[in-house]
């Protein structure tokens, strides 16, 4: 083949990124072709549209899907490169005088047809270089695979842990605050429970912020053993036939024992104390309420705005179940727009559910529900293995114990607020600021899983 024919055809089939042959290639909209490894770290933390590294056009591609056709270009542009490389004195038989075409997977050498038959190399695992090497490239290959989906759900706890190190002291401090507030409205001889309660509060945020703080850390650590390990397999996969056999080595193993250990979040959470009387207070406002129930296979908005806060549009693997294909809504038959009115809810021990109040304006005939600041809601949503309890008017995570069994809300238009309880701790959840609450609302239920 005429060389200069050779090395255009070579480079046709070499990555911009790397200069090496293509690995895993794939094309993107404007119809350049990288190494999916190589585009998947050029493109990591980059902002979205991505710039394509060889023209700078702007790219929404994310999901990246393998261009067969190069592949099986770059496969025999490495065959060429292997026998060229065979074709040498050097690898010649010296007993038989035939290229050494085969490998021995015991100890890693080259061997002719001839010496791979021999008693010595019989009883050993020996195949073709370039099918044998084909093989240990794909195992690489799934092995970066796996890396990367582990890079990525590290990043995403990473991201998740910094920010709940930053919200957790300012949280604590909310929480007090709004404490403070409800004893205030009880009996002075209380004064000493207050206390108690606080002391609490401050002593379990004092024990957690450490442990969010060495939590960002270890998944510093585990990044950068991860990434280091992800470019390591990149590079082996580069490597010529020949070298990468005899250098692949326990490069396998060890990128297997770096994916042990993953650092999990903290999850951290507050205590549910308990307040002496609160629901006995409540109960004097209590009402009955009936709803008018809807179920409908479109998602409630709601949680559409709940996954757009809790997740990033790169990030994937939110385990937040909106789309569910039959959820149950209700809505309660009576308004209020006055006085104080205090009802309970149970919600056992299910999961993606919401708790609270919404204008009467944003309530449609199609069991929709319009997403605005004219709800007050108690949304509890699962991540992974965890719950998560957020409130809407605005979107606040909340670090306390998940209610379990009867769940308490309080409409106090007097001072215009809101409260969620959690009844079987006889705790409070969450108050709304005074002033919050101006306008006429329904009771409002919803749960995707019963």
């Amino acid at each position: 083949m005429d060389s200069d024919f050779l090395q255009a055809f070579q480079k046709e089939l070499t990555c911009v990124i790397c200069l090496n042959y293509l690995v895993d290639p794939v094309t993107i909209g404007c119809g350049h072709s990288f190494c999916r490894p190589c585009l998947c770290l050029s493109w990591e933390g980059a902002q979205s549209p991505a710039n394509c590294p060889a023209c700078r056009e702007p790219s929404h591609q994310k999901d990246f899907k393998p261009n067969i056709f190069l592949k099986n270009l770059v496969t025999i542009a490495r065959k060429a490169s292997l026998w060229q490389f065979l074709s040498s004195e050097k690898q010649v038989c010296a007993t038989h005088r035939e290229i050494k075409k085969m490998f021995c997977g015991t100890d890693k050498s080259l061997l002719c047809s001839l010496c791979s038959d021999s008693q010595e190399h019989g009883a050993h695992k020996h195949c073709p270089i370039e099918v044998a090497a084909e093989e240990h490239r794909e195992k690489l290959l799934k092995q970066m695979r796996i890396l990367w989906e582990k890079i990525q759900e590290n990043q995403r706890n990473l991201s998740e842990e910094k920010k709940t190190s930053i919200l957790w002291s300012a949280y604590a401090l909310l929480r007090v605050q709004m404490i403070r507030v409800e004893y205030r409205e009880l009996h002075p001889v209380l004064h000493k429970e207050e206390k108690q309660h606080l002391e609490r509060l401050y002593k379990e945020h004092q024990e957690i912020f450490p442990q969010l703080q060495r939590s960002c850390i270890n998944m510093y650590q585990k990044k950068k053993h991860l990434k280091e390990m992800y470019q390591e397999l990149m590079e082996m996969c580069h490597k010529p036939d020949v070298e990468l056999l005899q250098g692949l080595g326990d490069i396998v193993a060890r990128s297997e024992s770096v994916l042990l250990h993953m650092p999990q979040p903290v999850n951290p959470a507050f205590t549910a104390g308990p307040i002496t009387g609160l629901v006995h207070r409540l109960n004097r406002f209590r009402v009955e309420i009936s709803f008018n129930y809807e179920v409908s296979n479109h998602n409630i908005s709601l949680f559409e705005d709940v996954r757009s806060w809790m997740f990033r549009p790169e990030q994937k693997g939110g385990s937040l179940d909106s789309d569910r294909p039959d959820y149950f809504a209700a809505w309660g038959a009576q308004g209020f727009s006055s006085g104080k009115h205090y009802w309970e809810l149970d919600v056992d021990d299910s999961w993606d559910w919401a708790v609270g109040v919404c204008k009467d304006s944003q309530i449609r005939k199609n069991g929709t529900m319009i997403t605005s600041e004219d709800i007050f809601l108690l949304l509890c949503v699962k991540m992974g293995h965890h719950f998560r309890l957020l409130t809407s008017s605005p979107m606040l995570p909340h670090y306390v114990e998940k209610p379990l069994g009867r769940l308490g809300v309080f409409l106090d238009f007097d001072i215009g607020s809101v409260s969620f309880l959690n009844v079987t701790k006889n705790s409070l959840v969450w108050r709304y600021p005074v002033g919050s609450l101006n306008f006429p609302v329904r009771p409002f239920f919803y749960t995707g899983h019963r």
